[in-house]
Order: C-alpha cells, then structure tokens, then sequence
C-alpha cells in the first residue's frame, strides 16, 4: 500500500495529512494526532504511517512553538510555552475538523484524536469537552493536568526557578479541561491509555492512580490502561501497532 503524505496549511495550520494514496480523496475516518514538547509534527510520520495502513486519514499538526510554527526561544518561565501550545491544540481541534467535515471526507462522525507526552494531554483535555470524539489514545500523557501544574510549582522552589506566584490563576483554564475531575466525560467511549513506569518527565502514578479511580466506572468501561514495565518517555514501534490496531478496531476498520 501506497501512503500519501502531503504537507499542507489549513486556516495558516501546517499539517501533515497521511492517508493511502487510493483513499486520499476518499471519506475516511479522521485522526488527529498531536506530538510531543519540542518536537514536531514530522517526528509522527511512523505513528501516522501505521494508523493509515489501516484506512483513516491522519492530521498531524505542529503546535504552536513547535516546528514551522517555532518563533523563538521558548519562556524562561517554566511551563508557560508548554500550556499555550496545549492550548492552541485545543483551539485549533474543532478548525481542522470542520475542514474536513465540509469537504465531505469524515465517515459516518468518526472522529479519533491521540498523542504523545504533550499531545497526550491534549487528548485528555480534548475529551472534556468535545463529544464529537469517538476514540482516542493518551501515549504517556497525563489526565491529571492540574496536578502536574502543582508539581511544575512545587519543583520551582526546590530548584530555585522564579514562578510566578499567580501561575496557577493565569493557567486556570487547565482546571476546566481536566479529565481527572471530570471522568464522567469520558462517556463509555474508548480511551486507551499508556505509560512507561520509568517516565522521568511525566510521572507514571498520575495515570495509574487515575485509571484505579475510573475502573470500574460505567462510563469508563472502554478505557483501558496499559503499562509499560520499565520503559521511559518514549513509544516504541510496538506499541505504536497496538495504537494502529486499538484505532482500527474502535473505528470498525
């Protein structure tokens, strides 16, 4: 199978759009997929390409800060740059779905979003409030957003880095998007989750604690959570296969 990648802007958006070549103007399942803080759209390409193997059209975006749309050094205040790009995913979410719903291309309101690290969150957050989303994948993301702003807070004075004290209140949208305090939002749909127990940049027990909370739940009877024994911050290609496949299963591909 032949994969089409092409590189495009949608509403000053660059995005990578990855889909067979003899389903590119096809209607198909639509995936979003986010990457990771720092990176970039182009470092998604093995993820997209194993996602539209099995038939959806996969949207990478870069973020805002990241990739074409970097613009200079990021904040000397932790985690300010990290939340406006976050931020901006989820603005700019319901522009890109509305390209592709005009034109036609989106099957029957499949509609899948996924991510890693960074993208993870977004994905988490993206599910608070956008019902529209049929399935989606958090790769080492966290749905406990407010909690990782506290510890953001929490190693500023261990560390001797100047925080704003009113951090919080300038990043209180999170709260609104915070999945952990609005798990009822996850609505019987499937989630799956995964993360490694070695991650040194997104703590393994928020998400653990946070599927102990929902298992159980009826609304979270889709949600599964894998655990990557030993591994770090990082997917492999692996478990990259076991996204395609969770997607495709979930999308009735």
């Amino acid at each position: 199978m032949k994969i089409s990648i092409r590189h495009r802007y949608i509403k000053k958006i660059p995005v990578l759009e990855v889909v067979s070549e003899e389903y590119k103007n096809a209607t198909l399942p639509l995936v979003i997929y986010y990457h990771g803080w720092q990176s970039s759209k182009e470092l998604s390409l093995t993820q997209a390409r194993k996602l539209a193997r099995k038939g959806m059209r996969v949207i990478l975006p870069d973020a805002m800060n990241h990739g074409e749309r970097k613009t200079g050094p990021i904040s000397p205040i932790p985690s300010v740059t990290f939340w406006s790009s976050i931020q901006y995913n989820i603005i700019e979410f319901a522009q890109l779905v509305r390209h592709f719903d005009k034109q036609g291309l989106i099957e029957s309101g499949k509609i899948g979003v996924g991510g890693v690290s960074m993208g993870g969150i977004t994905t988490c957050a993206l599910l608070t409030q956008h019902s529209e989303v049929k399935v989606a994948a958090c790769m080492m993301g966290t749905p406990k957003p407010s909690r990782y702003i506290e510890r953001v807070m929490d190693r500023s004075v261990e560390m001797d880095y100047f925080v704003p004290q009113d951090l919080p209140l300038l990043l209180s949208w999170v709260m609104h998007y915070d999945l952990s305090n609005n798990a009822e939002k996850l609505a019987q749909r499937p989630v799956l989750f995964w993360h490694g127990t070695e991650d040194p940049k997104i703590p393994y027990e928020d998400v653990a604690e946070f599927y102990q909370m929902i298992e159980g739940e009826p609304y979270a009877k889709n949600s599964q959570f894998i655990t990557g024994s030993g591994e770090g911050h990082l997917v492999k290609g692996e478990m990259m296969d076991v996204v395609a496949n969770f997607f495709a299963k979930e999308l009735d591909l």
